[in-house]
């Protein structure tokens, strides 16, 4: 009997768990890990429409455990008590993951998936007799949405008030988990992963790459540098593991407790976004817009949604999105790691190559890789030079494009609003400077300890090279315009001639209007017209294109019903020529 107790040791029977919601993200994840280990029987409860096998299941561990009769699918709905006492009879552990792809626009649908199935599976497992239950909860819970968290420990309380339904539920469901901790001989936990991403993620990742299609994941939301702690799938499910193995070891210090799991690699948040969307060939974010700027825009869309129905989002995932995005939350693992033996199996780097990987699907570039060219100019930049201009009217540097836009804009107003005529301003802004500069002059080298730099005369000089490129470049754009001069006065080239004319008429436009108007207009445009188009440069160019081809459709029909007498004159003056079947334009060279 001794020696059959040994081997007993050395090859203990297989447990039995549940994990309730194991066909969502995180339940996957933990159901495979349970069934590599090789020691549990493995009962698999979700709702029934979600127990389905994927194609790419059909020869996957699981598939094979199902067929073994290690693994098995039951179809549960945690607002059914009944069901889920069937589920979890005669077993020992439950893993608890509610709903992931809730309807958070509908209160009462939430809340009986969360709260009430928190209270039903707790209910069941005391009535089953169940001695452990690990309740995935969520960092959120411990977030007001307004204020900052600097390395964060359970220490922390609820909020007094949640801005996400959905946190406030999952803080309601860990409290009820938490509080039955020791009755009828159950034991809990629960575990606060934050920001979780990995393979088969429903949330994070594709919010991301949705966001980068819309156009809106261009923009920073907030000031940029605030910092977040992720967590990669397999190590919060590695947490779950390793949370049973501290209950069934019956160690108080963890028992009735909440644990933070990150990746122990806080980072910062903006950093992480644009690692995953230059990964997936996505615009990597560059414009920073103020958080209060991105709630006003966000208010307005669900005014537009729940008044007109015109913009389809999901309003309560972008709100917790602005939230994330423009607040620090990184949390202290110190009790996971103390307490539960927990540490990460895989890095956060390691973690962000493998998503990466596995959401190849979703990149920009059907022909996915990673080594894409993320620094390629855009069109607009070639056009202005990719030089100083062009750094100041894309807004490369804010500070920068924003000083001289204002002083373009003083320079305007000084000349064309102040009601002064043009004479009068130069000469007072040339009285402005010249006090300026003697002021200047007069200053003592030292003022409170600051040194005082002099203007040196090269300051005012203007280098010889400058003015030989300049009477030059006069001189080049003087022969350039004789030379079109001379050939539209020979009456051969069109093209000139229909230029030429166009110009005319534009510049007969402009002068109709006030000066000032066409100089203002002129000035907004050109610090705002350059950034966006560079923004949405494949959707305009998309759309020129579509204009462009319903054009010449157009074109093309009216030439067929052209009278044949003007297609005589046309075809003598060698502009008109019949080409396969229909009517050209012959361009002259």
């Amino acid at each position: 009997m001794a020696m059959d107790d040994r081997l007993a040791e050395l090859n203990p029977k297989p447990r039995t768990c549940v994990v309730f919601g194991g066909r969502g993200f995180l339940g996957r994840s933990l159901v495979l890990r349970l069934l590599k280990l090789g020691k549990w029987i493995v009962r698999v409860a979700d709702s029934t429409q979600s127990l389905h096998l994927d194609p790419s299941e059909r020869d996957s561990l699981l598939s094979q455990a199902l067929s073994s009769g290690i693994a098995s699918l039951h179809g549960v709905d945690v607002r059914d008590k009944s069901q889920i006492i069937t589920a979890i009879k005669g077993s020992s552990v439950v893993f608890y993951f509610d709903g992931a792809d809730l309807r958070t626009d509908d209160f009462y649908h939430c809340y009986m998936i969360v709260v009430q199935g928190a209270k039903n599976v707790i209910s069941g497992c005391r009535e089953c007799k169940v001695r452990r239950l690990i309740y995935n909860s969520s960092a959120d819970v411990v977030f007001d949405g307004s204020h900052d968290i600097n390395n964060g420990d359970e220490s922390l309380p609820y909020p007094w008030k949640f801005d996400d339904m959905l946190s406030d539920f999952k803080a309601q469901a860990e409290a009820l988990v938490l509080r039955s901790n020791d009755i009828d001989g159950l034991l809990t936990c629960a575990l606060r992963p934050s920001n979780v991403f990995g393979h088969g993620d429903s949330h994070l990742v594709p919010f991301l790459v949705n966001l980068a299609k819309s156009g809106w994941g261009k923009f920073i939301i907030g000031s940029g540098e605030n910092r977040s702690d992720f967590t990669y799938a397999e190590n919060v499910t590695h947490a779950h593991i390793c949370a049973e193995e501290a209950l069934d070891n019956r160690m108080v210090s963890a028992a009735g407790k909440a644990f933070f799991i990150t990746n122990l690699e806080p980072a910062n948040f903006w950093e992480f976004v644009t690692l995953i969307l230059d990964g997936l060939g996505y615009q990597r974010p560059l414009v920073k817009v103020p958080a209060k700027m991105a709630r006003y825009i966000l208010l307005f869309f669900k005014l537009m949604t729940e008044k007109y129905g015109l913009i389809k989002h999901n309003h309560s995932m972008s709100a917790h999105y602005i939230q994330l995005a423009s607040h620090t939350r990184t949390f202290d693992c110190t009790a996971a790691r103390n307490q539960i033996g927990y540490s990460p199996v895989v890095s956060l780097e390691e973690g962000v190559t493998l998503t990466i990987e596995s959401f190849s699907h979703l990149a920009k570039y059907s022909s996915f890789t990673s080594y894409s060219d993320f620094n390629e100019q855009s069109k607009v930049e070639k056009l202005l030079g990719s030089g100083e201009v062009a750094d100041i009217l894309l807004w490369r540097d804010e500070k920068k494009s924003f000083t001289y836009f204002l002083a373009l804009s003083l320079l305007f107003y000084w000349f064309f609003l102040c009601g002064r005529t043009f004479a009068s301003s130069v000469s007072k802004l040339l009285l402005l400077v010249s006090f300026g500069l003697y002021g200047y002059g007069i200053l003592p080298p030292k003022i409170l300890g600051l040194t005082v730099k002099s203007l040196s005369l090269s300051c005012f000089e203007i280098p010889e090279m400058a003015v030989k490129d300049m009477i030059a470049t006069i001189a080049y754009l003087w022969n350039r315009g004789v030379g079109y001069m001379r050939q539209l006065a020979q009456g051969d080239d069109w093209d000139i001639f229909f230029k030429f004319a166009a110009s005319l008429y534009f510049l007969k436009l402009i002068s109709s209007q006030a000066l000032t108007v066409v100089i203002g207009v002129a000035l907004v445009f050109a610090f705002t017209l350059f950034f966006i188009y560079e923004q949405y440069e494949s959707e305009i160019d998309g759309f020129a294109k579509l204009l462009f081809n319903s054009t010449m459709l157009v074109f093309g029909s009216l030439r067929t019903n052209v009278p044949a007498s003007v297609q005589l004159f046309l075809e003598n003056h060698g502009i008109w020529r019949h080409g396969k079947g229909h009517a050209t334009i012959k361009h002259q060279k």
